[in-house]
């Protein structure tokens, strides 16, 4: 996309989420992410950073930069937002902290379990200018508890929570997952508590704190194989071609030039899969006649179905199977984000960047009627603190004060 189609923004004040306000003490990806989802549907996010350690660290995130400060993997989490410097360990910085918190609906953070009470982001703090104030954590381990001070990441939560011992193919060392899925989806939980506490308390008039930890989301995502585990014993592990643990088939099968996934979960997709290969004898044999049948010959049916496909190229059987039997071609990244599909999706956007002209993302997932996301960049650090500032009430002789000694940037 070119810079004209980054000027065709939408207009926040018809966003879903148009007049919230939401101070974000935030940084890397777990949290910005998180904001992102509300920034893209219209909030008013308003980052804090710390200017004193050279703002999110993100910015520094390589090994693609825009310019010095300003990286992608910045703007893959940030765009639609504003900026101030603020330095939370100062005393008037406190100042500006309460000041501007009594004229928002929520303050969120994601830092490490024991800051927030010590920074005065919490509602014990908070709530002495604001009682309606709901402010969400999003730590590694939670703010109570023994690891409560302890730092953090999505691979460590993947590792200790079973998932390396879920991926990748039996016999082989345990493997991550090639995205750092926990970081998106503690983001995203974290985005609907919040909106879950402002909810409440534009009921109740009294805001509180709700806690997202990445360890918990997690632990809360093994979901069906943790209730397998707690209440049958059972132990899943590893399956060969990334295969269902029950049923069949519904795994990866070779084609002439790749790899393709199919999932007949339901016994219609495996007659419509047998039809389309031209193999209709199969529904009829015992050993395949039915979910369990099946299951005990998946070995067999893996061997039939990859001599049935090995006859065509992935991109024929995509089209063959097409609203018949689910399926997917297993692309690299390049072959994603360059489909057809996501094209006719406009699932990319082009967002404005005042020195790139435009920095190309993935829209947001969620779509609303008669509603076109903002198309703005990630800011650049402290873009918008005058015009914060004085939204807040702050005079230009008080912001150039607060900037002398250095509490604002």
């Amino acid at each position: 996309m070119t810079t004209a189609d980054a000027a065709t923004s939408g207009d926040r004040s018809t966003g879903p989420l148009s007049g919230l306000r939401v101070l974000a003490v935030e940084q890397y990806g777990a949290g910005p992410f998180g904001t992102q989802h509300l920034a893209d549907l219209g909030a008013d996010i308003v980052k804090i950073e710390n200017f004193r350690d050279g703002g999110d660290v993100s910015r520094l995130v390589g090994p693609h930069f825009i310019e010095p400060g300003d990286s992608l993997f910045f703007q893959a989490f940030n765009r639609n937002k504003r900026s101030i410097g603020l330095d939370l360990k100062h005393p008037d910085g406190q100042v500006v902290l309460r000041r501007l918190a009594s004229g928002c609906d929520a303050v969120f953070n994601n830092l490490r379990g024991d800051l927030p009470a010590v920074l005065g982001l919490d509602h014990a703090a908070l709530s002495e200018v604001r009682e309606d104030i709901v402010c969400v954590h999003l730590s590694a381990y939670g703010r109570e508890g023994s690891r409560a001070a302890w730092p953090g990441y999505d691979y460590l939560m993947q590792a200790e929570t079973g998932y390396l011992s879920l991926t990748g193919e039996p016999g082989g060392p345990p493997a991550r997952m090639g995205l750092s899925i926990i970081d998106l989806m503690a983001g995203t939980t974290a985005a609907m508590a919040l909106l879950s506490g402002v909810i409440e308390a534009r009921r109740t008039g009294r805001g509180r704190d709700h806690d997202v930890s990445l360890f918990d989301v997690a632990l809360h995502n093994l979901a069906y194989l943790g209730t397998w585990y707690l209440e049958a014993g059972a132990r899943t592990e590893r399956l060969s071609r990334s295969a269902h643990p029950s049923l069949t088939p519904s795994q990866l099968y070779r084609t002439r030039n790749g790899w393709i996934f199919l999932m007949c979960n339901k016994e219609k997709f495996w007659k419509a899969l047998v039809e389309a290969i031209g193999r209709p004898d199969l529904a009829e044999e015992e050993a395949f006649a039915d979910f369990a049948a099946r299951l005990a010959n998946r070995d067999a049916l893996t061997r039939i179905l990859d001599g049935e496909l090995q006859r065509e190229d992935t991109a024929v059987w995509v089209d063959r199977f097409a609203a018949k039997v689910p399926c997917a071609p297993v692309n690299d990244l390049a072959g994603a984000l360059e489909s057809r599909f996501v094209a006719e999706r406009a699932s990319i956007r082009a967002f404005s960047h005042p020195k790139a002209g435009s920095v190309r993302g993935i829209a947001s997932p969620v779509r609303v009627s008669g509603y076109a996301q903002p198309l703005e960049g990630a800011p650049a650090m402290s873009q918008s603190l005058d015009e914060v500032l004085g939204e807040a009430g702050f005079t230009a002789e008080e912001i150039q004060r607060l900037k002398d000694c250095r509490a604002i940037l």
